[in-house]
């Protein structure tokens, strides 16, 4: 786990208080991203679940610009709402994502509020202890709906691919910030720009 020093965690909306203490609980500095001038200095960054069209009007232009650049030499994962903001297509002309993984998402492909649900999700081996499930949340999670051959899966649930990475980008459509579990932090923290 010798990637990641300092984490950013976008908060402008999202349980982003539950990202931080996760990454806290494995020994790493942990930054909330409100403004540009949050990210310098930082590893890796994190962009929380909470509603991509709202997500689309927070990001106001400059930290927008700023986040892109971060990006572009940084680990970033994006669950749930950070998901759909990583991808290049979110299927929905109100958000405006980032566009840096070859997915294309259904926002609420789950269904709504009242459809939220838990489950067991089978991983990946490189994700560690693949023998054991992995439980996930899924509030108004988005579906990934189609995705390039470089994109690499690493969870399911079923036959839907629930988590995926490309290059240094990785995102989940649940959210497992609310879980014990710390397997996906882990990955992500050894995770190379």
């Amino acid at each position: 786990m010798s990637g990641v020093l300092t984490v950013g965690v976008l908060a402008l909306q999202g349980d982003f208080e539950r990202h931080a203490r996760a990454f806290e609980i494995l020994n790493r500095s942990v930054r909330e991203v409100r403004r540009a001038e949050d990210l310098d200095g930082l590893s890796a960054l994190v962009i929380p679940g909470g509603e991509s069209t709202t997500m689309t009007l927070l990001l106001t232009p400059k930290l927008r610009d700023a986040v892109v650049e971060f990006c572009r030499n940084h680990p970033t994962w994006g669950t749930c709402a950070g998901m759909i903001m990583l991808s290049k297509d979110s299927r929905d002309p109100r958000v405006k994502p980032l566009g840096f993984m070859d997915i294309e998402v259904e926002r609420n492909g789950y269904g709504r509020q009242v459809h939220s649900f838990e489950a067991d999700l089978r991983v990946a081996e490189e994700i560690g202890e693949s023998h054991k499930p992995l439980r996930g949340i899924f509030i108004r999670a988005p579906r990934l709906t189609g995705f390039s051959p470089d994109v690499q899966p690493l969870v399911w649930h079923g036959e839907d691919i629930v988590c995926a990475r490309q290059n240094h980008f990785l995102v989940s459509a649940f959210h497992p910030e609310l879980m014990d579990d710390l397997r996906l932090q882990k990955y992500f923290l050894a995770m190379k720009a």
